[in-house]
């Protein structure tokens, strides 16, 4: 019992646990609870940054051959792409079968969606504004910005330039392994507070919302809940079983931190353990650095099928018939505005906030009806998100070379 309590995935099921009691019997305390899994979070976006922007300068300067960081980077791009269509792609077909939102009273929505809005206001942006925002104002306004893609160009262009140095770069690459453990240490600090974070996210929850938000439109949150199981097990698990790995036993070796993303509702929390265990697994680290971070950008699965399904209930909700014309062009303004959305709370809101305004028909105060249940909805996402980025992360290890059959065996025997 005592090795059990240790475990940090029995502490975080149990922070789980008393949050939602909590939250049900003391909810006026409980909501003020949201605290901690605001410092948590915020504690773990204090290192992403310099993990990501070490691991991959590691790795491209360790791998050398540029053009293979190229090729590794465009593959990623294509699998996102073609991966994330997809998901969207099941979300419009469900939602259109299930018709969550008929017969739902469209002006019952209650709660008050300008903060969302107001943000996806100041967040939106044309193509060209877009990539003009991957390139940071300075050196260090990429780390500060809050943003990876910045990071993320900033690292390739450090990694390649110090592989071009050879020899005399060596030295460098030394020392930068020797900081990545150190921020990996200030990591495994920071998760041994993750059962408080958790317990202080589902307190606020079921404080701020009650426990009868867990009902309130329920044929919404299992339509979305099945869509995104369904996409895990069948199309996520069909890609897993072609590579030679199974879906069931990876989701089993990540475990903890699906537990992690339950208890905070973000998959951003779980970032760097991801990449740690993923290195474990057998992928080699300048893949696992490249196409981790990247995927939190462009292949938020869940998000996207979250967006596509929440966007036709509240069409299907104010009486809105989308003809089949008008759902591709809701599907092909979703391919843009989904990519880019932060893993944390709140940004798939925020997201389809943005969505709703270059797509006038349906309305935008419609969100209301689904404030409440958001927030069950985004754990749900998270999850499917940080499942995705890990498949996608394995599998373009497999077809580069880059994974390590002998490390997965040590990792686990997880292989199919």
């Amino acid at each position: 019992m005592k090795i059990k309590l240790k475990s940090l995935t029995t502490q975080v099921i149990l922070g789980i646990i008393l949050g939602i009691l909590v939250g049900f019997v003391f909810p006026d305390f409980g909501s003020q609870l949201k605290v901690l899994a605001d410092i948590f979070i915020k504690l773990v976006k204090m290192v992403i940054a310099p993990i990501i922007f070490l691991t991959i300068v590691i790795g491209i300067a360790g791998m050398g051959d540029l053009k293979k960081v190229g090729k590794i980077g465009g593959k990623a791009l294509l699998y996102f792409e073609i991966v994330s269509t997809i998901a969207l792609a099941i979300g419009i077909l469900v939602a259109n079968i299930m018709k969550a939102g008929k017969g739902i009273d469209a002006h019952g929505g209650k709660g008050d969606v300008s903060q969302y809005t107001k943000a996806a206001a100041e967040t939106s942006h044309g193509f060209m504004d877009f990539f003009l925002s991957i390139i940071p104002d300075s050196f260090m306004g990429a780390f500060t910005g809050g943003q990876l893609l910045p990071v993320l160009l900033l690292a390739v262009l450090f990694g390649m330039s110090l592989a071009r140095l050879g020899k005399k770069g060596k030295p460098v690459i030394e020392f930068f392994e020797k900081v990545t453990e150190v921020f990996f240490g200030i990591v495994n600090i920071i998760m041994k507070l993750s059962p408080f974070a958790a317990f202080g996210a589902m307190a606020y929850t079921i404080g701020e919302f009650g426990i009868g938000s867990l009902f309130y439109l329920g044929k919404l949150m299992g339509s979305v809940y099945i869509t995104m199981a369904l996409f895990i097990f069948l199309v996520l698990g069909g890609i897993a079983k072609l590579y030679g790995f199974s879906i069931f036993k990876f989701i089993a070796y990540i475990k903890e931190e699906i537990l992690l993303v339950i208890g905070t509702s973000s998959s951003e929390a779980a970032l760097p353990k991801m990449m740690e265990k993923l290195e474990k697994y057998g992928c080699s680290k300048p893949v696992v650095g490249l196409v981790l971070p990247t995927g939190y950008s462009f292949n938020l699965d869940g998000t996207s099928i979250y967006l596509s399904m929440a966007a036709l209930f509240i069409a299907q909700a104010y009486g809105v018939d989308l003809s089949i014309w008008q759902q591709i062009t809701l599907l092909a303004v979703l391919m843009l505005t989904s990519k880019g959305a932060a893993g944390v709370t709140g940004s798939g809101f925020v997201t389809l906030a943005a969505t709703l305004a270059v797509f006038p028909s349906i309305p935008v105060e419609g969100m209301a009806l689904i404030l409440g249940v958001d927030r069950f909805m985004s754990e749900a996402r998270a999850i499917t998100n940080l499942i995705g980025n890990g498949v996608a992360t394995v599998v373009i290890s497999k077809t580069e070379g880059e994974f390590n059959p002998s490390q997965e065996t040590v990792a686990g025997k997880i292989s199919a």
